[in-house]
């Protein structure tokens, strides 16, 4: 594995990185205290390539991984623009078609998905499931030649500017009678689907949703993949959710030390020599530097075992990475907040709104506690403790 990247990925990260700053915070924080997505970006990523850059070529993609769509967020985030929605569109929704879906469903959906178009949600989590997959209580059951799904969600992002939301539900096993995971690509303007926010006190354009499923009815192909093939076709779009989230967890950190690191050389209080020259001040920025260069170090051995193929190795570097990265950027916001002093608390800096935005990482899409006893049990080999 060579994380000396080739020509083409820093060319990629350049571009992606001058297109976000372009835009840059201050776009992001406004449209983000209006609650307002960040339309413009998107669909200008889309049109250049970069939302897109890890689908087939053959489906209006760039024929490219996971390695180079977490450059595309990593860079956005780092200019203070992230979009949340490229963890969730291309990266779990259009990688599971790309790998599952049938040719007639990539020819529907990935070519939107690519050019920033269409865009699709991802509805897995249920305020009764929590982290425990096995108790979701969506179902799906056969009306003739159609699904009928039942069901509710919570904390799904970015429903209102979506098409399709990809909903993981739970149809019964004819043969053991048991109830498996099955994904269904539902419209957002079906009858009995419906929306309502859910207000949140993070300074984020993403608004946050819950859906309710009421004997919503799908066609046959509205099913993606293989019924049978339960768990490990979610995983194919957890992995790549994992990795993704990472990536926006360094380009957040990236972005507050780089804040930071300006203000310290700049600002003067003692003795004519910027604040920069203490140590005290140094060294913790030192530190988050080296802390967010192993984060990335590991979110990039994850995309690149997930590109190879490798998905057992790429699920504990993907964990470890999501792991990894959150600390990090929770440590670079809070210690550029401390660099920059009452500063930090105004809104001119663009900090002290990253503290909960930060914070979210530690929490989703998967959270710090369950990261450990993954690796506790699928790394070290200890008995499983719930």
């Amino acid at each position: 594995m060579n994380f000396t990247e080739t020509e083409e990925q820093r060319d990629l990260r350049a571009a992606v990185a001058q297109l976000g700053g372009r835009y840059g915070f201050g776009y992001a924080n406004e449209r983000a205290r209006r609650r307002e997505p960040l339309r413009e970006l998107w669909l200008e990523a889309g049109k250049l390539g970069f939302i897109g850059v890890n689908l087939p070529v053959e489906y209006g993609g760039g024929g490219c991984g996971m390695y180079e769509l977490s450059i595309v967020q990593e860079e956005l985030s780092a200019a203070g623009c992230g979009l949340l929605l490229l963890v969730v569109s291309p990266a779990i929704c259009g990688t599971v078609i790309a790998r599952f879906g049938t040719p007639e469903q990539k020819q529907r959906w990935l070519p939107g998905i690519a050019d920033g178009s269409a865009i699709m949600a991802f509805g897995i989590t249920e305020s009764e499931a929590g982290s425990n997959a096995h108790r979701i209580s969506t179902t799906a059951r056969r009306d003739g030649g159609d699904w009928l799904l039942n069901g509710s969600k919570v904390f799904i992002s970015g429903v209102d500017q979506a098409d399709h939301v990809l909903i993981v539900s739970r149809t019964e096993d004819t043969r053991t009678g048991r109830l498996k995971p099955v994904l269904f690509a539902v419209p957002t303007d079906a009858p009995g689907f419906t929306h309502r926010p859910i207000e949140m006190d993070v300074v984020m354009p993403e608004r946050q949703f819950g859906l309710f499923l009421d004997d919503v009815r799908l066609p046959a192909e509205a099913l993606i993949g293989e019924e049978d093939a339960a768990l490990g076709q979610l995983f194919a779009g957890l992995n790549p959710e994992r990795i993704m989230a990472s990536a926006l967890a360094v380009g957040m950190g990236r972005f507050a030390l780089g804040r930071a690191v300006d203000y310290a050389k700049q600002r003067s209080v003692f003795g004519g020599v910027p604040i920069a020259t203490y140590q005290g001040l140094a060294h913790p920025l030192a530190q988050i530097k080296i802390e967010l260069e192993l984060a990335r170090l590991m979110m990039q051995k994850a995309a690149g075992l997930y590109d190879s193929g490798d998905d057992m190795g790429a699920a504990e570097a993907a964990n470890m990475a999501k792991y990894a990265a959150a600390e990090a950027s929770i440590r670079a916001v809070d210690q550029a907040l401390q660099t920059l002093g009452g500063n930090g608390l105004a809104t001119e800096y663009g900090l002290a709104s990253l503290l909960a935005a930060a914070r979210v990482a530690r929490i989703a899409p998967v959270s710090r506690e369950m990261v450990l006893n993954f690796v506790a049990q699928s790394s070290l080999g200890m008995p499983k403790s719930y």
